[in-house]
């Protein structure tokens, strides 16, 4: 589904799944546990979908018509693999913290920024073929964050859309199917490009292109199918006092920092530009400073060490201003997240973990926003070479960080209602069930 989330938050409602499920189970006799709902996690301008019950009724139609219409096929799997496309957006600075790239916030100084976080570039494709040969079904899995759409707005399944036209075009009538991977700390690369307005299309295209040249070397045949589907009790973070506590020491500190300076930011921008462009001369042209050398006057070298001074110290000021802001932000998000988990009344958060295998290639889905280096894990423990890790699936629990990243300071850590122990609850399970699949 081209939504942000399958319940949590966004349109769909929190009793959406259980009640298709119901449905499916009832009238069509298939097994609601067996099905995987996956959110592109697309997030269009303004409310997307019609209302709770028209979506059930029209997702449920949607699967009855597909098993109305079961015919023989043959399958095959394979990967391709795209990395222009997207970054990590936590950024790695010399403190060894991370400061995530956010249209809520600024981005850090440059000299602060010292490495990224990984990426996952490989694309995972499924191809489904009619008895005839002909393309039938085309699925792709992909990890990506598609926030903002085009500057119109017209494609609210952004780029992903994109690049499922192109490649149904390609295809001659079939189907293609978008599946979310493990890109919670993801975004495009030019997800900060104020210097043009934004374009879903290149990404779409470079992204079906590498699909299609996928898929161009999966050859299909015969396979065979299992399903399974357990639930996990995944624990609830208890540190948010002691993360809003550190984050106000540091406002203090930050506070405490500030200094006074004779400037404006209307005297300060100027000043700045001209130490920038010619610090050895900022002031004047350098006959200037040479015939006062020659002379043994220094009003023009004195005069730049002062401003030198008042531009570093409103440039330090404006620097502490950006972190301030996005700590009270931080807080904000934390007491958020502090006042659900004691709103639910549970230690613990329940949370799908469903396989699915298809002959040699095997899917396995998480209902959180999954950062790359967890979904790396599972690929990486798995016995499969084709495992697709299918995150923002059959529910929303927000992000699922790694354990290590909890004292970084990232924007998913403070979007966490999790406690750092679940990374092992989730990753042992999932590998668990990939092993008896």
């Amino acid at each position: 589904m081209d939504v942000v989330a399958i319940g949590g938050i966004g349109d769909v409602g929190d009793d959406f799944l259980p009640r298709l499920r119901q449905r499916i189970e009832r009238e069509l006799d298939i097994p609601g546990s067996n099905l995987l709902v996956n959110a592109s996690h697309t997030h269009p301008p303004g409310r997307l979908l019609c209302g709770n019950d028209e979506l059930v009724e029209r997702t449920f139609g949607a699967v009855r018509e597909a098993a109305m219409g079961m015919a023989p096929a043959t399958v095959g799997w394979g990967r391709g693999r795209e990395d222009r496309l997207t970054m990590n957006r936590n950024l790695r600075l010399r403190d060894s913290r991370h400061w995530t790239i956010r249209h809520a916030n600024p981005c850090p100084p440059d000299d602060e920024v010292v490495g990224l976080g990984p990426i996952d570039p490989d694309i995972g494709v499924i191809r489904v073929d009619r008895a005839d040969g002909r393309p039938l079904a085309a699925v792709y899995n992909f990890a990506c964050h598609p926030l903002f759409g085009d500057a119109s707005g017209a494609i609210t399944a952004n780029f992903p859309g994109v690049a499922s036209r192109l490649v149904e075009e390609h295809l001659g009538g079939a189907t293609a199917l978008f599946l979310q991977g493990a890109g919670g700390d993801v975004i495009d690369v030019s997800f900060k490009d104020f210097k043009r307005p934004r374009d879903i299309e290149p990404l779409g295209v470079a992204l079906g292109l590498a699909v299609l040249e996928a898929l161009r070397m999966v050859e299909t045949g015969d396979a065979d199918l299992s399903v399974i589907t357990e639930t996990i009790a995944l624990p609830r973070r208890t540190d948010i006092p002691e993360r809003i506590g550190e984050l106000e020491r540091e406002q203090s500190r930050l506070l405490a920092s500030l200094r006074f300076t004779c400037l404006n930011f209307k005297a300060f921008l100027p000043l700045y530009l001209e130490h920038a462009l010619h610090p050895e001369h900022p002031a004047d042209y350098s006959y200037r400073y040479l015939q006062e050398e020659s002379v043994r006057a220094d009003g023009l070298r004195a005069m730049d060490a002062h401003t030198r001074s008042c531009v570093e110290k409103y440039l330090a000021n404006i620097r502490a201003m950006e972190k301030l802001a996005r700590i009270q932000d931080d807080i904000a998000t934390l007491e958020h997240h502090r006042a659900l988990n004691d709103a639910a009344g549970e230690p613990t958060i329940s949370a799908e973990v469903q396989g699915i295998r298809i002959g040699k290639c095997v899917l396995i889905t998480s209902s959180a926003e999954l950062l790359v280096e967890v979904g790396l894990n599972i690929k990486r423990r798995s016995p499969y070479e084709h495992t697709f890790v299918v995150a923002y699936s059959n529910g929303y629990i927000y992000y699922g960080a790694p354990a290590a990243d909890y004292s970084k300071g990232g924007y998913e850590v403070t979007e966490c209602l999790l406690a750092p122990e679940w990374q092992e609850i989730y990753e042992r399970k999932a590998s668990e069930i990939i092993s008896r699949l």
